[in-house]
């Protein structure tokens, strides 16, 4: 599919267009916010599923 999808009218050729400026590359310096707080989530419950399991363990040895 064409980027662009509306001809161009007969006195705007290609070549008759206005020279501009090339746009600035965005570089983003950091991750975004909320892939911290994901990261956090899947770290804490992590942590809280290999704690249930231990102590399952711990009680199924001591039966």
């Amino acid at each position: 599919m064409p980027d662009q999808t509306t001809p161009l009218s007969p006195d705007m050729s290609p070549e008759s267009l206005p020279v501009t400026t090339p746009a600035r590359k965005y570089v983003e310096n950091k991750p975004p916010r909320g892939l911290y707080v994901r990261v956090f989530i899947y770290v804490v419950a992590t942590h809280v599923l290999l704690a249930f399991m231990s102590l399952l363990v711990i009680i199924a040895k001591t039966r």
